[in-house]
């Protein structure tokens, strides 16, 4: 979730260190401008804009529906991250600039959609030049008419929103709130059911649009390729840098699949993980203060988010010195074993569940080879025990898309408790995880993790696997890697 602006700085963009300009320079600056315009042409995505915001409408007939970007977050005093934008308000828009409210309005037959945006700001104020939204600042802005044309949708200026807001009727508004404190505040909740402690109409609206979002069209699926694309590339760019006999940094690693990113997409889909070492059986290590060492496994989870906001979500294990040791390729196995046996279930009409009782079945069956299960496979499989996933940890895998855990709003029915879709994409990411300080396992598998994750598309006739482009096998893994080395550092280009 994109988050609204938590600081108290003034609304015009200043800064209270600015300095007092004598009249004479304001003067002096507000002319000898030349105008620009930008040729703009809709964009040839906006069909598919359109065709989910229709969706939408069909959904809440008669109702207004409120969903904000939000705004730019603070990361230390004046300073801001990078912006993305709300996920489900770019779903709907295709829009990437902050503060930006979509309103659609009934209209009998249907919605009127309005984009409610901060236009171009014009050279006869002072905001152009001292406004940290000021186009000196931050670049040139569109203007109303630039950004209808480029998404194929009514604009009007963000300062209008607020009597807009004020106008609606809290039983007939549904707000995706979260965004934007501004559009919450405006909007008077109504008073009704609740649901996760959001009001329950407006929880249905976060819901519907999750849902809308679990079938992917070919547009969708083609980004993600992009994305998944990017990220084999990324994925070689490490492997050409790993040496096999000498320690590197976690973050080195980090950087050079960020730099990938960062010129053949948007930025990361989420922070790295890169896991060297006992690092690998942590979930979420995305500290990366660690260092690879020879003989060791280097676990890296990473992603490429597109110029579109899809996300790639894949990861792959390396022996850092090229070649897996009998145990290590041990682990692997049961893993890759795991994850192929997921992937060969996957088809429409398959319960989510079942997908993942079949990888961890493999897994359970694995740690009984590895002497590890207090009792038997069927027992340690059994929902009143599951110990398992004491070297588990977590399920088979999750939707993807134009977020990392797409569709997480939707309900357990339409998801973990529902049966797939053609057009649904997901990962399969298996993985076993040995800590080091476990007294439960031999020596010789402390600090042991691995996950193998690939992104998956659900079609007619059972699953592709979009990242088929990075080998999975222990035997290809290595021979892959030792490709790369020979081939020698890039730069993307």
């Amino acid at each position: 979730m994109t988050e609204e602006r938590t600081d108290t700085r003034p609304a015009d963009g200043t800064e209270s260190h600015d300095p007092d300009f004598p009249e004479a320079f304001l003067a002096f600056m507000r002319q000898g401008w030349r105008d620009t315009t930008l040729p703009i042409g809709p964009r040839p995505e906006v069909p598919n804009y359109a065709k989910r915001r229709a969706a939408l409408s069909a959904a809440f007939p008669g109702e207004t529906l409120v969903i904000p970007t939000g705004g730019e977050k603070v990361r230390a005093n004046d300073t801001d991250h990078r912006f993305r934008p709300g996920s489900d308000f770019a779903y709907l828009t295709g829009d990437h600039d902050p503060d930006s409210v979509l309103v659609l309005r009934p209209n009998g037959s249907g919605h009127d959609a309005t984009l409610y945006m901060r236009p171009r700001s014009s050279r006869l104020t002072d905001e152009f030049f001292r406004s940290r939204h000021g186009e000196l600042w931050v670049g040139r802005r569109h203007t109303l008419a630039e950004k209808s044309a480029e998404l194929g949708l009514p604009t009007a200026d963000l300062t209008e929103l607020d009597g807009v807001l004020a106008d609606l009727a809290p039983a007939r508004t549904r707000v995706l709130r979260g965004f934007d404190g501004r559009v919450d505040a405006a909007v008077r909740v109504y008073d009704g059911p609740r649901e996760e402690g959001q009001p329950a109409r407006d929880r249905e609206l976060a819901i519907t649009i999750s849902e809308l979002k679990l079938v992917k069209d070919e547009w969708e699926i083609a980004q993600l390729q992009d994305a998944i694309d990017a990220t084999v590339r990324g994925f070689e760019d490490v492997a050409r840098a790993l040496p096999a006999d000498r320690a590197v940094s976690e973050r080195l690693l980090e950087g050079i699949f960020a730099l990938r990113a960062r010129h053949d997409g948007n930025d990361v889909g989420y922070g790295s993980i890169v896991g060297a070492g006992e690092h690998a059986t942590i979930l979420h290590w995305v500290h990366n203060h660690g260092a690879t060492r020879p003989g060791e496994l280097l676990l890296m989870d990473m992603g490429v988010e597109n110029r579109h906001l899809y996300t790639a979500d894949v990861t792959r294990v390396l022996p850092v010195d090229g070649r897996f040791t009998a145990l290590q390729r041990q682990v692997y196995d049961i893993v890759y074993a795991s994850q192929q046996a997921g992937i060969d279930v996957i088809k429409p009409g398959v319960k989510f569940k079942d997908v993942h009782l079949t990888c961890m079945r493999v897994l359970a069956e694995g740690l009984a080879n590895l002497g590890l299960l207090p009792v038997s496979v069927d027992e340690a499989m059994d929902e009143k025990s599951t110990v398992y996933r004491r070297w588990t940890l977590h399920g088979f895998g999750h939707m993807l898309g134009i977020d990392v855990h797409d569709c997480s709003n939707a309900r357990k029915e339409m998801y973990r408790d529902g049966t797939l879709g053609e057009g649904y994409v997901l990962t399969v990411e298996p993985g076993l995880y040995f800590q080091p300080e476990d007294e439960l396992v031999p020596e010789e598998l402390r600090g042991i993790g691995v996950r193998i994750e690939d992104d998956v598309l659900v079609t007619a006739t059972g699953a592709v696997n979009l990242s088929a482009g990075l080998p999975r096998t222990a035997d290809d893994v290595e021979r892959w890697l030792a490709e790369q080395r020979e081939a020698g550092p890039r730069l993307p280009g």
